[in-house]
C-alpha cells in the first residue's frame, strides 16, 4: 500500500511547488491575462455599444428614408395633378381652337355658296335678258316683215315718248 499513498515529504514539496507556482503566475501571468480579459471585455462592451448606437442611427436612418420616400410621394402626386390639368387645358384649348376654326371654315363656306349664287344668279339673269332679248327680236322681225306694220309701230312710239 506504500505505492498508493504518498509520502508526506512528497506532499511538503509538492505543496511548496505548487504556492511557488500559484505565486508566479499571480505575480507575472494573472496581471497581464486578467488585464487583457479585461480589454477584451471593454473592446466587447464598447463593440456592442456602436452597435446599439449604428442600430438606433439606422432606424433614425430609416424613419428619415420613409419620410423622404413619402415627401417625395406627395411631390410626384403633385406633379401628376398638374400635368393632367395641363394636359386637360392644353385639350380643352385644342377643341375651343378645332370649333372657332370649323365655325370659321363653315362661315368661309356659307360666305362662297353665297356669292357663288350671287354670281350663278345673275348670270342667269343676263342669260335671261339675252334670250329676252333674242326672242323680242325675232318676234319684231316677223311682225315688221312688212312695211305698213313697221310705219304703225314707229307712229306708236312716237305717241308714247310724247315727243310730238
Amino acid at each position: 500500500m506504500d505505492l498508493v499513498t504518498p509520502g508526506l515529504g512528497l506532499i511538503f514539496w509538492q505543496a511548496i511547488t505548487f504556492l511557488l507556482v500559484l505565486f508566479l503566475l499571480s505575480k507575472f501571468a494573472w496581471k497581464p491575462i486578467m488585464s487583457s480579459l479585461k480589454e477584451r471585455e471593454e473592446t466587447i462592451e464598447g463593440a456592442l455599444r456602436s452597435a446599439e448606437q449604428a442600430k438606433q442611427e439606422m432606424m433614425k436612418l430609416k424613419a428619415d428614408n420613409e419620410k423622404l420616400l413619402d415627401e417625395a410621394r406627395a411631390e410626384r402626386d403633385l406633379m401628376m395633378r398638374k400635368a393632367q390639368q395641363t394636359a386637360d387645358a392644353i385639350v380643352e384649348e385644342a377643341k375651343e381652337k378645332a370649333s372657332a376654326e370649323s365655325s370659321k371654315i363653315v362661315e368661309s363656306a356659307r360666305l362662297a355658296i353665297q356669292s357663288e349664287r350671287q354670281a350663278a344668279l345673275e348670270d342667269i339673269r343676263k342669260q335671261v335678258a339675252t334670250l329676252s332679248i333674242e326672242i323680242a327680236e325675232k318676234l319684231l322681225r316677223n311682225q315688221l316683215k312688212e312695211e305698213r306694220a313697221q310705219r304703225e309701230l314707229v307712229n306708236q312710239l312716237v305717241k308714247e315718248s310724247n315727243l310730238v
